[in-house]
């Protein structure tokens, strides 16, 4: 699935969704910058956390294809959002969209509640690391 280790930490709670931590192989880091539900227009697209979680995670797709790599080179994901409670009631629709676009690669993954993003009509923004491996 990845060539990345996952660690699950024994003394911590069962990650669901994340990992505790990852090891990446020796590699290429690509840096991801923040992915909003921003269409090839530049304009954000959807009105619900659901709908650009999908664009987002997209556009997340997009640039890692640009660069080389796919979803299961993903070692981070920073996931803002201005509204964390809709959030995480939206989380039963989101998991689907996850799987989707990521798979059931579960990288290191962070939630945070933030103000504002950049374009006011932006509930979310992706940003992420993925490790492209060295060929062996």
């Amino acid at each position: 699935m990845t060539p990345h280790r996952i660690v699950t930490a024994p003394d911590l709670a069962p990650p669901s969704g994340y990992a505790h931590a990852v090891v990446a192989t020796p590699g290429h880091t690509v840096h991801l910058g923040g992915q909003t539900a921003l269409d090839h227009t530049g304009t954000i697209t959807g009105s619900t956390i659901e709908a650009q979680f999908d664009q987002a995670a997209a556009n997340i797709v997009s640039a890692l294809t640009a660069a080389g790599t796919t979803p299961a080179h993903l070692v981070s994901v920073l996931i803002y959002v201005t509204d964390v409670p809709t959030y995480k009631a939206a989380l039963p629709a989101l998991t689907p969209l996850w799987r989707k676009h990521f798979g059931r690669h579960y990288p290191a993954i962070a939630l945070l509640g933030v103000t504002a993003l950049f374009d006011p009509e932006a509930l979310i923004e992706l940003v992420a690391t993925a490790v492209i491996p060295t060929p062996t």
